[in-house]
C-alpha cells in the first residue's frame, strides 16, 4: 500500500484514524497500530508479514535477555545473536543473488546457483530499526520494552515502515508511553500540514519531473550533452522531492497518531561541503551509519589514515545498503572519497566563497546521483560520456522536460523545508489544507507511482 493511493487515502487512513481515537487505553492503541501496520504491509504480500514478525520477536526477546543479564559478555552474546539473525535475513533476501552473480562473473565453478527470490519491501528499514533497538538496549541508552505490542507498534508503524525515516525506539519511546492521551488539535493540524506538503512534493513535483526525464534516461545512448545534463539535474530534483515528500507524509501521519517522528531533510542541496550535505540529507540514515557503524569501527579516534578508512568502509556499506548493485557500491565509495577530501582540504575550502562552495558541492552530488540512478555501471559510464560531450548523440531534451527541471531547481532554491513552515493550527486553516490536498489528489490521479525508496 502506498500513501498516494485511493485505498490509503479514502479507506485505510480514515478508518485507522477513527478507531485510534475511539480506543481509550494504551493497549488498545498498541494493538490497533500493530494490526494496521501489518495490514498496510501485507497489502503488498501478506506472506512477508511473518518475516517481519519473526525479526521483531527475535529482537524483542533478545532485549529482554539483555536486561536480565548482568555480565558484559552475556549482553554481547544476545546482541550478536539478534543482529546476526537480522543481517542473515537481510543478506539472503537482498544480496544472495547479487553475490552469486558477482562470483559467476569471476568463475562459474565457485558461484552458487541463482534463486528466485522476491525482495521483501522495506526490509532494509525495519531491519535497521530492530538493530538500533537491540544495540541501544545493550548500551543502556534505552530500557527493554516489556509490552510486546508496544514494541511491535514501533517496528510495524505504517507511517515509516517501508521507506523510513529510520526512527530509533528511544526517539519515540516517550510518545509511545503516553499514547493513550487525548487528541491534541495543534498536533493534528501540524500533522495534516506535513502530510499535505509531502503529498504536494511527491505528486506535483517529483512525479511530474519523473515523467519528463525517465524517457531520456531510457534512451541515454542517443542523448545530446544538454539532454544528459537535464536528465541528471532532473533526477536530482525528483529524488529529493520524492523522498522528502515521503518523509513529510510519514512525519505528518506520526503527529496524527500522537507520535513525533524526527526531521529527515534540511535543505540538503544548499549544503556547503559533502559533510554538510550528509548532515542534511536522509538525516536518519546518515546518523544511523555514524552511530552504529562508523563509531563502532573506531570513528575518528585513531590516526588520520584509520579515520579515512572508517569513513570509506561506512559509505561503501551505506551504498550497498541501498541496493544489490555495483552502482550503489560505487556511489557509496564515491561519497566516501568526497568525505575524505572534504576533511583533508578543509583549510582550502574555508577560503572559497560560500556560494561557490555550495555550487561545487551540488555538482558533486549530481554526479553521484548518476551512479545511483543508472541501472548498470555501463549506463552510468555512457551517461557521464554524454554529460562530458563525448559521443554523437543528438537527441535533445524536450522543452517540457527543460521547463520542469528548471521549475524543480527553482523549488529546491526557494521552497522551504516543511520544518521551516509554521503550519497554522487554528480551524480557519482547514480549508487551506483541504484545498492543497484536493489539488494534490487531482495530480495523483493522473500519475500513480510508488515512492523511489520503496525499492530499498
Amino acid at each position: 500500500m502506498v500513501f498516494n493511493s485511493d485505498v490509503f487515502l479514502l479507506a485505510f487512513l480514515p478508518i485507522v484514524f477513527a478507531l485510534f481515537w475511539i480506543a481509550r487505553t494504551r493497549q488498545q492503541r498498541y494493538v490497533l497500530l500493530t494490526l494496521s501496520g501489518y495490514v498496510f504491509y501485507g497489502y503488498w504480500n501478506w506472506k512477508f508479514c511473518f518475516l517481519m514478525l519473526f525479526s521483531s520477536l527475535v529482537s524483542y526477546f533478545a532485549a529482554l535477555g539483555i536486561s536480565r543479564t548482568e555480565t558484559a559478555r552475556g549482553k554481547r552474546a544476545w546482541v550478536v545473536a539478534s543482529v546476526s539473525v537480522d543481517l542473515t535475513l537481510l543478506g539472503f533476501f537482498k544480496y544472495y543473488n547479487f553475490l552469486a552473480a558477482s562470483l559467476a562473473a569471476l568463475s562459474s565453478k565457485i558461484a552458487p546457483p541463482l534463486l528466485d527470490i522476491v525482495l521483501p519491501i522495506g526490509i532494509s528499514f525495519y531491519t535497521f530499526h530492530t538493530i538500533s533497538y537491540i544495540v541501544d538496549v545493550a548500551a543502556g541508552r534505552v530500557k527493554a520494552a516489556r509490552n510486546l505490542f508496544e514494541y511491535l507498534t514501533y517496528v510495524s508503524l505504517f507511517s515509516q515502515l517501508v521507506a523510513g525515516p529510520i526512527v530509533r525506539y528511544r526517539q519515540i519511546e516517550e510518545d509511545l508511553e503516553h499514547i493513550d492521551g487525548p487528541p491534541r488539535e495543534d498536533w493534528i493540524a501540524r500533522g495534516i500540514g506535513f502530510f499535505v506538503m509531502g503529498m504536494i512534493r511527491k505528486v506535483m513535483l517529483a512525479d511530474q519531473i519523473a515523467a519528463q526525464i525517465n524517457p531520456l534516461i531510457d534512451g541515454m545512448a542517443q542523448l545530446s550533452t544538454g539532454a544528459a545534463w537535464v536528465a541528471a539535474l532532473g533526477y536530482t530534483c525528483q529524488l529529493y522531492f520524492d523522498f522528502s515528500g515521503y518523509s513529510d507524509m510519514a512525519i505528518g501521519l506520526g503527529y496524527l497518531f500522537g507520535l513525533r517522528i524526527p526531521q529527515n531533510f534540511n535543505s540538503p542541496y544548499k549544503a556547503a561541503g559533502i559533510r554538510d550535505f550528509w548532515r542534511r540529507w536522509h538525516i536518519s540514515l546518515s546518523t544511523w551509519l555514524r552511530d552504529y557503524l562508523y563509531i563502532a569501527l573506531g570513528g575518528s579516534r585513531g590516526s588520520a589514515l584509520r579515520t579515512h578508512i572508517n569513513l570509506l568502509i561506512t559509505m561503501l556499506l551505506g551504498g550497498l545498503w541501498h541496493g544489490a548493485n555495483w552502482t550503489f557500491v560505487i556511489w557509496g565509495g564515491y561519497h566516501g572519497v568526497l568525505l575524505i577530501l572534504d576533511r583533508v582540504l578543509e583549510p582550502w575550502w574555508k577560503a572559497v566563497p560560500r556560494p561557490l562552495y555550495q555550487l561545487a558541492t551540488f555538482l558533486a552530488v549530481v554526479c553521484g546521483w548518476v551512479f545511483f540512478r543508472a541501472p548498470s555501471v555501463g549506463v552510468a559510464g555512457e551517461w557521464f560520456r554524454r554529460m562530458a560531450g563525448a559521443g554523437n548523440g543528438a537527441t535533445p531534451a524536450g522543452p517540457l522536460a527543460v521547463l520542469w527541471v528548471w521549475f524543480g531547481l527553482l523549488a529546491v532554491i526557494f521552497l522551504p523545508e516543511s520544518w521551516d513552515i509554521r503550519f497554522g493550527t487554528q480551524r480557519r486553516w482547514a480549508p487551506v489544507y483541504a484545498a492543497g490536498l484536493f489539488i494534490a489528489y487531482l495530480f495523483m490521479k493522473q500519475t500513480k507511482t510508488v515512492f523511489l525508496y520503496y525499492q530499498f
